[in-house]
């Protein structure tokens, strides 16, 4: 075997997603089960939110002896903290995720993964399934309300507010002179209802 070759099937075993199967390897309808709880290595995810660096997540696994190779399914369990999309807030939600995925004896097109020196490295079987679970847009309450418009206050810390009404930027010189003419009327009314001086006594 290369030194680039043994590099590449001893990398995993350093990893906590790294699982020894040698009891399993080529023993055809063999079975076992196994539970980790581990401190996520590297954050899962890249959006708004994720399961950081540090975060504890449970996995419960199954692994089958197949013909082909290693079938391991299970469950990861974690907690995924970020912001809400609409008012950014701090937020955290549970993470379930199912997955599966077979683990070849030899190196295929037809499989994604193989076994590598009698261990499987489940780390981006997780991921895949970690990531695809989270949502795009992630909110602290489907109702959220979001920012004011014009303050960036919170609007579920301060209430409902009326929208003030946009106007068209090319009708605003036209609004001035309203209000100028609706001036000058109430000005005309109130001189008009006011006696004349000289008869004032």
């Amino acid at each position: 075997m290369s030194a680039l070759g043994w590099l590449i099937v001893s990398a995993p075993v350093n990893s906590p997603y790294a699982l020894r199967v040698r009891d399993l390897a080529l023993r055809t309808g063999d079975m076992r089960e196994q539970s980790l709880d581990i401190a996520v290595p590297d954050t899962l995810g890249a959006g708004v939110i994720a399961v950081r660096t540090g975060a504890q997540m449970q996995i419960d696994l199954r692994f089958e002896a197949l013909h082909e190779g290693i079938l391991v399914s299970g469950h990861a369990s974690a907690e995924a903290t970020g912001e809400c999309s609409r008012c950014l807030i701090d937020i955290s939600e549970p993470v379930e995720v199912d997955f599966a995925e077979l683990f070849a004896y030899d190196a295929s097109e037809e499989f994604d993964f193989q076994v590598h020196d009698d261990h499987v490295d489940v780390e981006p079987v997780v991921r895949d399934a970690v990531v695809l679970s989270l949502p795009f847009q992630p909110v602290c309450r489907p109702d959220c309300p979001g920012l004011d418009p014009v303050t960036g206050e919170r609007l579920a810390d301060v209430g409902e507010r009326a929208v003030p009404e946009a106007v068209d930027p090319r009708w605003a010189a036209l609004s001035g002179l309203q209000l100028a003419a609706d001036d000058d009327t109430t000005k005309t009314t109130e001189d008009g209802d006011r006696p004349p001086a000289d008869q004032a006594d």
